[in-house]
């Protein structure tokens, strides 16, 4: 626009035609380079002129030079736009700068492939199918004002993905408001757009996102793990109560005993997943359907699964006590530990949801874990020998022997989930 605006330049003191062809091609190189290009220039004021208006710079201008402004991209803002590829998410750049600088920037961030970006001035020849085609196979945008940013986040919602933008600036608002996600710059931002977004980047950084894309993943994989927890060992429960009421038996555990696992046990043990780390490839997975279900036919199987592992098992054992002549509070007690330590070795193959826990990461890398471990490991030491846990719960004193058994039964759910989990990765990955 300033060359536009000269018709001489600068040179020795004096000036001279300007030469166009020359400063585009030097405009052309630094912007190639990554250079945001400024062009300075001046007017002489005739003598006596005492007012300026924005006319008067308007035309016959002398070119002194150009001025290349270079903002490398931050080394962890590269590192972030590659996380986010190997995650499934694509990164698109919607910028105001010259083409060829968002072109050079966007292939040092690996955004699109280094050579080709399209300009505002494209986009407005383009009617809504061309644009909407644009916006899928294009990922730099330059040259763009705020109408073409409206437009095109609008243009890729309208492929079913879900769009997060980031703006700083007044004219960012529009498309901040329009976007699934408006991220506001926290630092260079204005009040405008973090009225507009729903977020505010505190510290301006783009990695920031990334972060919290891992985090909202592990957030909600630990909820699944949590549920994945809770259900089957509720549902051991009921199965086992309702296999004794089916055959005719008597209740392996009373009411009461049920109410002591789930308000001590399973609250303690499932408390544990909630603060789970980050799996190892929770950043390359696909990004899951907007609309997918919390618990898909695969956790509803795994559901099933365990909660019939664990009704035979600690149904199992009642029966087997008492087969052997032992009373209904020490046939009790040994049921009620057995569903106890189910939960116990379920936890640890609920911490990977898919990966391998056979490990001594898997088994003993979570602090939070061994101790939820410890604190029901004592809870039912108490239960059993406590004088007055035994009386409020009807329990009795177990030997050595019965809780080897107990231990050789429940730590069955260990392996044998540890073999569903093999075969679903093999025979189901889209379900990881």
């Amino acid at each position: 626009r300033v060359l536009e605006m000269c018709d001489h330049q600068l040179r020795d003191g004096g000036t001279e035609p300007i030469e166009r062809e020359h400063w585009n091609e030097q405009v052309d190189a630094m912007a190639a380079d990554g250079q945001r290009v400024l062009g300075l220039a001046y007017r002489a004021a005739r003598e006596g002129t005492d007012t300026i208006d924005a006319q008067s710079v308007q035309k016959e201008l002398v070119l002194l030079g150009l001025v290349g402004l270079i903002d490398p991209p931050r080394a962890e803002a590269i590192q972030a736009v590659r996380e986010c590829h190997e995650a499934g998410i694509r990164v698109v750049m919607i910028t105001g700068d010259h083409q060829l600088t968002a072109s050079a920037i966007g292939a040092a961030l690996a955004i699109g492939d280094g050579r080709t970006a399209l300009t505002g001035r494209e986009l407005d020849e383009m009617d809504d199918p061309a644009l909407s085609k644009a916006a899928s196979e294009v990922d730099v945008f330059a040259r763009v004002s705020p109408e073409h940013k409206l437009r095109l986040v609008t243009a890729i919602q309208g492929h079913g993905q879900v769009v997060a933008m980031t703006g700083d600036g007044v004219n960012d608002a529009p498309a901040l408001k329009r976007a699934d996600v408006g991220i506001a710059m926290g630092i260079k931002g204005t009040e405008v757009s973090k009225e507009a977004a729903e977020m505010v980047l505190t510290d301006d950084n783009f990695a920031s996102i990334a972060h919290a894309v891992e985090e909202g993943r592990t957030v909600y994989d630990n909820l699944r793990k949590a549920i994945m927890f809770i259900l089957p060992t509720n549902g051991g429960e009921g199965l086992t109560i309702f296999l004794a009421i089916l055959l005719g038996r008597t209740l392996p555990l009373t009411p009461v005993q049920v109410l002591w696992v789930n308000m001590i046990t399973a609250v303690t043990l499932a408390l544990a997943l909630a603060f789970e780390p980050p799996e190892q490839a929770v950043m390359k997975r696909k990004p899951r359907r907007p609309d997918a279900n919390l618990l898909d036919g695969y956790f509803i199987w795994r559901i099933g699964f365990v909660s019939v592992i664990m009704c035979a098992g600690t149904f199992g054992m009642f029966i087997y006590m008492r087969g052997q002549g032992a009373s209904e509070e020490l046939a009790r007690t040994v049921a009620v530990n057995t569903m106890v330590m189910f939960e116990v070795f379920y936890l640890l193959n609920t911490r990977f949801t898919f990966a391998p826990v056979l490990s001594i990461a898997g088994l003993f890398g979570s602090r939070r874990v061994l101790l939820a471990i410890g604190l029901a490991l004592v809870f039912q030491m108490l239960f059993t020998y406590l004088p007055v846990m035994q009386h409020l719960f009807g329990t009795t004193g177990i030997g050595v022997r019965e809780w080897l058994q107990i231990t050789a039964v429940a730590s069955s759910v260990l392996f044998l989930v540890e073999i569903e989990k093999c075969f679903a990765r093999r025979f189901a990955p889209a379900a990881q």
